[in-house]
């Protein structure tokens, strides 16, 4: 696929997750390529994925659902744009 074609996907998901085990849930999340944890307090992590596509985004979610400990996943933002665009310079 060209870089005309091609597409980043940013979304930030809240992970809601027992608090015991914030810190596993943590590290298999940062184990993502793409995925990065902002903040982790009382049984919430906010994390972000840069993705290639609604799909990746969504399997990456079901599969921080499905770690032990994790509550829920919930999509709070999700934007796509193609990859050339981001390359071009920003006029004021």
């Amino acid at each position: 696929m060209s870089s005309e074609q091609q597409e980043l996907h940013i979304a930030s998901v809240v992970v809601s997750a027992r608090h015991e085990q914030l810190s596993s849930i943590r590290s298999c999340v940062e184990s993502v390529p793409g995925a990065e944890v902002h903040h982790v307090a009382a049984g919430k992590m906010i994390v972000t994925l840069e993705t290639e596509s609604t799909r990746r985004t969504v399997d990456i979610m079901d599969a921080i659902r499905a770690l032990p400990g994790v509550i829920d996943a919930v999509l709070i933002y999700q934007h796509a744009e193609p990859v050339s665009a981001l390359e071009q310079e920003v006029q004021s």
